[in-house]
């Protein structure tokens, strides 16, 4: 219930200004817990960002701590027209062939019309098409319509598309098979597949621009075990295990395909995994580092990071960095360029890795498998979002975050009923001074007619 203004109408005294400075007084354990809900906040947003980072460094270490990513693998090929790509299954090694042919589809044209019926007689038409596998397709357009008659072949699902070109006054369909490889090359016929299949529906002329071919390479060409491959299309998806081979011309000379270690992609998994470490050990320094200011008496005030007084915090300093640097079976992993500074970052070094990775790849793939998994674990055990100890610790921080929510809103309640309070004490105050002065102004009226009724008889 909202309460009039009741300033001073009798005592003069500033009653507004003086409700305030007694409510203030009265709100200082409110004022704390606000205080401390802020604190808790900024807590709980540096817990956070620090877990985001610990659970990114726990994706990237069981990337690497995976055998299969270590067997990433490159391709080269002498020819440009020439390119591969080798997935984790493929092994390094070198293949040699010649490239005989290349994929094409069919591309056919009708006889020149000026009516469809000259090309299809019976209206609706039926169209049957014929693949060279032997698969049968018919196709019944709406009407004799030229467009209608495109429009149901290139709906039908058959593998070919129709277009009609105009040729000065008349027409020719162009027909056109949406595969290469021989067979999706195609025959039309004028009826249904069961005429087609009896033998009895007579075949569209057809004039070819384009053949249906299979894509040609011959292994170790010039040799004894020289062999001939085919594909449909210009892919070869099986010649080596675990690599695709795409051609896109004639080539006469022998072309060699390489398929070696991808050093580079090697060299940024280590590196990520580093980087990931560095910026976890980054986060908690930025998060931990004290501050200086000055207070208003002029002396330096010197406070912890936000992170400062957190034990979940310091310990995994440690644990990060013992993860990254403790030897693997008695090797050291600046071995292989990880090494950590008297400070306790951590550095790559690219060059040292390389030269480690091509003198010993099987040891360089242990040794960073094993300090990945065990970083891995260490993030794990830390980022996960219902066991990791930062997890649990956000989870109670915003336990407390609600119950200090709660005390604050108990507050506002309090808070209130004791402002109304004070505002009915200063009322009924003003009011009994208006009484006092009304009885004070009456006695002074009845004071003053009997002293004039006095004088008045002694006359």
């Amino acid at each position: 219930m909202a309460t009039m203004g009741i300033d001073g109408l009798i005592s003069g005294l500033n009653t507004t200004a003086l409700i305030a400075q007694l409510m203030l007084a009265e709100a200082g354990p409110q004022t704390l817990l606000k205080t401390k809900q802020t604190a808790t906040s900024s807590l709980i947003t540096a817990l956070q960002a620090l877990n985001s980072k610990v659970a990114s460094l726990a994706t990237s270490a069981t990337t690497a701590a995976t055998a299969s990513s270590w067997n990433a693998l490159k391709t080269t090929s002498s020819a440009a027209s020439i390119s591969a790509t080798a997935s984790t299954s493929a092994q390094a090694t070198s293949l040699d062939f010649t490239v005989d042919a290349i994929a094409n589809r069919q591309v056919s044209l009708t006889n020149q019309f000026t009516s469809t019926t000259e090309i299809f007689p019976t209206v609706p038409p039926v169209i049957t098409f014929k693949k060279t596998d032997g698969t049968l397709t018919t196709v019944t357009a709406a009407s004799g319509a030229l467009d209608d008659i495109t429009k149901a072949i290139n709906a039908s699902g058959t593998g070919v598309t129709a277009v009609a070109v105009k040729v000065g006054t008349a027409y020719r369909l162009q027909i056109s098979g949406t595969s290469t490889g021989v067979s999706n090359g195609f025959q039309m016929y004028l009826g249904s597949s069961a005429t087609v299949t009896a033998g009895t529906a007579p075949a569209v002329a057809l004039t070819q621009t384009s053949t249906a071919a299979d894509a040609k390479i011959t292994l170790w060409a010039g040799s004894l075990a020289a062999k001939q491959v085919t594909s449909s299309s210009n892919t070869f998806a099986d010649t080596l295990a675990g690599v695709t081979i795409t051609v896109s011309k004639v080539e006469t000379s022998p072309v060699t395909l390489t398929v070696a270690p991808d050093t580079a992609a090697l060299t940024t998994l280590a590196s990520n995994l580093v980087s990931g470490i560095g910026l976890v050990l980054s986060e908690i320094s930025s998060q931990t580092a004290a501050k200086s200011t000055t207070s208003s008496t002029g002396g330096m005030v010197v406070t912890g990071g936000v992170l400062s007084n957190q034990s979940t915090v310091r310990d995994l300093v440690q644990q990060v960095q013992s993860a990254g640097s403790y030897p693997v079976n008695g090797v050291s992993p600046s071995t292989v360029g990880i090494s950590i500074g008297r400070d306790g970052t951590f550095t790559f070094d690219a060059a040292k890795f390389t030269a480690a990775l091509a003198g010993d790849p099987a040891g360089v793939q242990k040794m960073m498998t094993a300090l990945s998994q065990r970083v891995a674990d260490m993030a794990k055990g830390a980022s996960d979002a219902t066991t990791g100890r930062l997890s649990t610790d956000i989870t109670s921080q915003q336990g407390a975050v609600k119950t200090l929510g709660d005390q604050i809103t108990s507050w506002d309640v309090r808070l209130a009923t004791r402002k109304q309070g004070l505002q009915a004490t200063y009322s009924s105050l003003e009011v009994s001074l208006s009484r006092l002065r009304s009885q004070s102004s009456w006695l002074t009226a009845q004071l003053a007619s009997l002293g004039t009724g006095t004088s008045t008889t002694g006359a």
